[in-house]
């Protein structure tokens, strides 16, 4: 693809991402509608290299329609900064768009009719190298109800011709100490295998370990 062809198909993922975004802003597909102040699509080039994902929208972001802009985007941004990640480099979102009443935790139907409907596009259409899934939340929505973060967190894992990233959410790593030190571990990772993969989406080498303590950066099939 010559620079004028790829000029032209990002004009056309960015004109496909606004279309996007102004359908969820308009979601009524589930309850949460009826909560909210904005919906919060996501933001970031249609062509990132990694899509980050957490749970919810929080106040903030409720409040201004923009994803992680409370404390827990505060620490990301840090996070980020402290491993030679820029935050408009990334497309950053959430498993379901609105924010649920009382900050509680997305009930499965609201999950499966948000990622269905619009995370999983979103991800097809910007069709990044990793999808970096932030919590319990965003890794048993995507993944598999059974994965631990705690056993599982700094481990790619490979479904559906994608690969993705499992760590924990900034929120967590705000308030648990055990938490922060591997979010740190878990981002240094991934900054070095972006750094050494050859070409887009293609696969990080198999490492067969299992993971645990000391094993991180282990590519699994799912």
């Amino acid at each position: 693809m010559n620079r004028r062809e790829d000029a032209n198909a990002r004009r056309q993922h960015q004109a496909r991402l606004r279309e996007l975004a102004g359908a969820i802003r308009r979601c009524r597909q589930c309850g949460l509608f009826r909560h909210r102040l904005h919906a919060v699509a996501g933001e970031g080039p249609p062509d990132a290299r990694i899509v980050l994902v957490g749970e919810a929208p929080g106040a903030g972001e409720d409040r201004t329609g923009r994803p992680f802009i409370g404390p827990a985007g505060k620490f990301l941004d840090r996070l980020l900064a402290a491993h030679g990640f820029r935050r408009q480099d990334l497309f950053l979102t959430s498993c379901v768009k609105c924010r649920p009443p009382g900050n509680r935790t997305p009930h499965r139907a609201e999950l499966q009719t948000c990622i269905n409907a619009w995370l999983r596009p979103q991800i097809e259409l910007i069709d990044p190298e990793v999808t970096v899934l932030c919590g319990r939340t965003a890794v048993s929505a995507l993944l598999d109800r059974s994965l631990r973060i705690s056993d599982y967190h700094g481990v790619f894992r490979c479904r559906d011709g994608r690969i993705f990233f499992i760590t924990y959410h900034p929120a967590a790593a705000m308030r648990f100490p055990a938490a922060a030190e591997a979010i740190q571990h878990d981002f240094s990772l991934l900054a070095d295998r972006m750094r050494n993969w050859p070409g887009h989406r293609s696969m990080p080498p198999d490492e067969p370990e299992q993971p645990g303590p000391g094993r991180r950066g282990t590519v699994k099939n799912h």
